[in-house]
């Protein structure tokens, strides 16, 4: 009886001795464990504030506040830029007053051209061109893109448009130097082609579907079977680098944004309404002439785009020859900012 005592007293201390153990050891282990959740936390991110840009024709990315609520829990917050249109945002990039920022095809080429250090970090899947388009008014004797030999042809200089005309132009025989090109803004060219001022306007969305409704706006041509990019989300180069995973949390959440509008137009058009101002009717038709989600950068985009590059070289409107290729990131970085969901596209 003792003996069996004793041994049920040793037994009992074991177990005590064991169980104070284990609590003593797991609060070094969950010490640890909290401490790597917080390194991985803070692994590339090095700002407080991440300065996004978006142009004013309407943006859902900015509307819906999905990367603000995705980021918040981080401790980064959001500042938000409007831009009447793509060049306007890149020269502010260049600046340092705007960290990432979606664009055309061309705004980064002039950019670049300009010395900007920049990194492209998504491209945006192209439309079929409808949404963009050279217009002039119904009764215009313009009949045929060679008829703006020697004409006044408005567009944004530097934009999407710059190069739409460029390759309407030589597809017509004519050079960049064959017309007189005239630089306004889009809420300016519009304002000017309502009033009957211009005669050929080149835009976009909802510029164009705008005239195209209370102007008769007749298309001349729009930017069907002209080989576009559809566009690029463009980063500073140093922030880019700096902070990869804020930069893939962004790319992340505007894809996710624009899978849902491609699957609900309609909600798309209560979203822009109340911020654009315009017809539902209106909107219906600019949503169905717009794509909303992302691809990754390849060979292939980089590839266009020198093209592109080669092209406004070529006719002239930017001063010196570029490289493209100096304004994509390494392999690895894009490994580190590119999201699975856009990485498998």
């Amino acid at each position: 009886m003792n003996f069996n005592l004793q041994r049920r007293t040793v037994l009992q201390k074991l177990v005590q001795y064991s169980a104070l153990t284990l609590v003593f050891l797991s609060v070094p282990i969950a010490s640890n464990i909290v401490e790597a959740q917080n390194t991985t936390n803070k692994a590339g991110i090095k700002t407080k504030v991440v300065r996004l840009a978006y142009q004013t024709s309407g943006d859902i990315v900015k509307i819906k506040g999905v990367i603000d609520k995705r980021l918040q829990p981080l401790g980064i917050k959001v500042e938000w830029s409007p831009f009447p249109a793509g060049p306007q945002l890149m020269e502010a990039m260049n600046a340092n007053r705007v960290d990432i920022g979606s664009v055309g095809e061309t705004p980064p080429i002039f950019a670049q051209a300009a010395g900007a250090q920049l990194a492209y970090i998504a491209g945006r899947k192209p439309s079929k061109g409808e949404g963009s388009a050279i217009v002039v008014q119904p009764d215009s004797p313009i009949k045929t893109v060679k008829d703006l030999k020697g004409k006044k042809v408005v567009f944004q200089k530097g934009s999407a448009s710059h190069y739409l005309l460029l390759r309407a132009l030589a597809e017509a025989g004519l050079k960049y130097s064959d017309i007189q090109a005239v630089s306004l803004t889009p809420a300016e060219a519009r304002d000017a082609f309502i009033q009957k001022k211009i005669d050929a306007w080149v835009a976009w969305d909802p510029f164009i579907a705008v005239v195209q409704k209370t102007a008769n706006a007749r298309v001349l041509r729009n930017a069907s079977k002209i080989a576009t990019q559809g566009g690029f989300y463009m980063a500073r180069r140093s922030f880019a680098v700096e902070n990869p995973e804020v930069v893939r949390i962004v790319l992340e959440e505007v894809d996710k944004l624009g899978e849902w509008a491609e699957s609900n137009p309609n909600e798309v058009v209560k979203i822009l309404a109340p911020e654009l101002k315009l017809d539902p009717a209106l909107l219906a038709v600019v949503v169905r002439r717009r794509t909303f989600r992302l691809r990754p950068i390849n060979s292939s985009l980089v590839a266009e785009q020198q093209r592109i590059a080669d092209l406004f070289y070529k006719e002239g409107v930017i001063p010196k020859q570029i490289t493209i290729k100096e304004s994509v990131l390494s392999s690895q970085q894009y490994a580190a900012i590119t999201p699975q969901r856009i990485s498998k596209k």
